[in-house]
């Protein structure tokens, strides 16, 4: 007779059959999209995970609920998923109000929590938290990214500021500020916007009065119809030659659709590469996938993250080994150099909970991102 040896595990959520991994995002309401295509982006990786027979003979159970973008709710979900469903860990969290509001509960518990939708800093990133594994660049690594190419590649020196008024928009606008500091320059001009109204003229006027060469504009997910109004707008009262960047914060997709013909001279940050890019391996994978498991889909940057997200706690959990434990799987992405994901590399270390440092700077062509390689046509 053949003894069957179990898999040893000592923290719960994990059994010899199944891994329990718990998220809170919005599936419902305004930041529906948002929630609902990174838990498909997620989901279809586990899922091909699982046809393949698992991770060390366990599949991926995902128990995931609907917080909808409100923090009180994700509050009750976290700590529904630790006390309640022992989850083993977090992954794909969404919105920087939710995670900062139950950061604490898995802190204190310490479950690590591998990847979020946000890439806000303060408390979340700085100081660094063991148990916060982030998998996209930080907010201000996109302003960053704008900047260098807007000083270095296209060599301007009038940049203005359009943003949100609110603590998101002043947030983002600070790290553009310290990323032109860095070349001696300070914005232009400023105008600010409320993301109830499409009302864009008193911050059109006060930019275009300083006549700028490029104009950061920053909004949350959502804001797409006025930036996409303001470039209209602008345009239409002369500024043809400025180009304008905006951080990947906006729902790309909705962005481009939004500009429709106006979308020249329309530079989007982006975290994750194009999922268009026919040279990169996990864009396939991610579009095959959607459309094996989730064929109404349309393939989209924010399910692009969520599937990078599911591929780099699968990984980690495969370096953990068989005697899976939570403080295994830190150390375990922790000691992940270099890591290849399919054309995208990932790094991090015990001072380093941040996977991905490069940025991709885009633009529409027909509709559709493409990175930009070339800038002589920016302009």
């Amino acid at each position: 007779m053949v003894l069957t040896v179990p898999l040893l595990a000592a923290d719960p959520g994990v059994t010899d059959k199944e891994i329990a991994i718990g998220s809170s995002l919005a599936l419902s309401g305004p930041g529906g999209y948002l929630g609902t295509q990174t838990n498909h982006g997620m989901n279809a990786y586990f899922k091909s995970v699982n046809e393949a027979g698992g991770i060390n003979g366990r599949t991926i159970k995902l128990v995931a609920y609907d917080d909808e973008y409100n923090p009180l709710k994700c509050i009750e979900n976290t700590k529904k998923l630790i006390e309640t469903d022992t989850v083993f860990a977090l992954s794909s969290f969404v919105g920087t109000p939710t995670v900062g509001k139950s950061m604490p509960l898995w802190k204190n518990a310490k479950v690590p929590l591998v990847g979020m939708y946000t890439g806000a800093e303060p408390i979340l990133r700085n100081p660094l938290c063991r148990y916060n594994l982030h998998v996209r660049a930080p907010y201000s690594a996109e302003a960053s990214a704008i900047v260098d190419a807007a000083v270095n590649n296209l060599k301007f020196k009038k940049v203005a500021i359009f943003y949100q008024y609110d603590s998101f928009g002043e947030s983002i606008k600070k790290n553009a500020e310290t990323a032109l500091a860095k070349y001696g320059l300070t914005p232009v001009a400023y105008g600010t916007f409320d993301k109830a109204t499409l009302d864009v003229k008193a911050g059109l006027a006060a930019i275009k009065a300083a006549s700028p060469e490029a104009v950061i504009m920053v909004g949350t997910y959502g804001t797409h119809p006025i930036l996409a109004t303001f470039v209209k707008e602008a345009k239409s009262a002369g500024m043809t030659q400025t180009v304008f960047f905006t951080p990947s914060t906006i729902g790309p997709e909705d962005y481009a659709k939004e500009l429709g013909s106006d979308a020249g001279n329309c530079v989007v940050s982006q975290v994750v590469p194009p999922y268009d890019d026919p040279q990169l391996s996990v864009a396939g994978e991610y579009k095959r996938l959607l459309k094996k498991y989730y064929p109404g889909d349309s393939p989209n940057f924010v399910g692009l993250e969520g599937f990078v997200n599911a591929k780099v706690l699968v990984e980690g959990i495969k370096r953990a080994g068989k005697d899976l434990t939570r403080e295994g799987l830190v150390d375990a992405i922790e000691g992940m150099s270099s890591c290849d994901l399919g054309g995208i590399t990932v790094t991090y270390g015990p001072n380093d909970h941040e996977g991905m440092d490069k940025v991709y700077l885009t633009c529409i062509k027909g509709g559709k991102y493409t990175e930009i390689k070339d800038w002589t046509n920016i302009k």
